[in-house]
């Protein structure tokens, strides 16, 4: 079984804007079925389509199997059977050792900049760049599958 223990925090805007990042990848990214207890969701991106099944989280593993499809058959899912969707910007950025994937959403999810890092344990140590505002790991309504559902515009901050 594939497992993935993934944290997730809010970046600060103002301080995101000021360092440097690589180029990012657009994503577009589509959900098949949005159950709390499960996600089945279609990425693509430029060159690249994804199948990726995800389970409950419990903390911050959950289990996940993700598979690389061709671009066009993503294409046609996303079009045909999604029942939700989102956009964003995907920048990788190295920092202590450890990849971060911050997010910058847009649509009706724009504004909002939250990062994520994949560890090996949920014990493992990490440095938290001086970007990231909070944790948001076990908020639910931070998980792409119920930003899909309740945008970020609607909320009321």
């Amino acid at each position: 079984m594939g497992i993935e223990i993934e944290r997730k925090f809010l970046v600060n805007r103002e301080k995101w804007q000021y360092i440097e990042k690589p180029t990012g990848e657009k994503y577009r990214q589509g959900y098949l079925v949005t159950d709390p207890k499960k996600t089945i969701r279609v990425r693509q991106t430029i060159d690249k389509g994804f199948l990726t099944i995800k389970g409950i989280s419990i903390g911050a593993k959950r289990s996940e199997f993700e598979y690389e499809i061709p671009f066009e058959e993503a294409r046609e899912l996303l079009d045909q059977f999604s029942v939700a969707e989102l956009s964003k910007i995907r920048y990788k950025i190295l920092f202590d050792n450890h990849i971060w994937e911050i997010d910058e959403f847009f649509g009706d999810n724009k504004g909002l900049i939250v990062a994520e890092i994949e560890l090996k344990t949920e014990e493992e140590n990490f440095t938290i760049p001086e970007w990231i505002d909070r944790e948001v790991t076990e908020d639910e309504k931070y998980y792409n599958s119920n930003l899909v559902l309740k945008p970020f515009k609607d909320w009321k901050i």
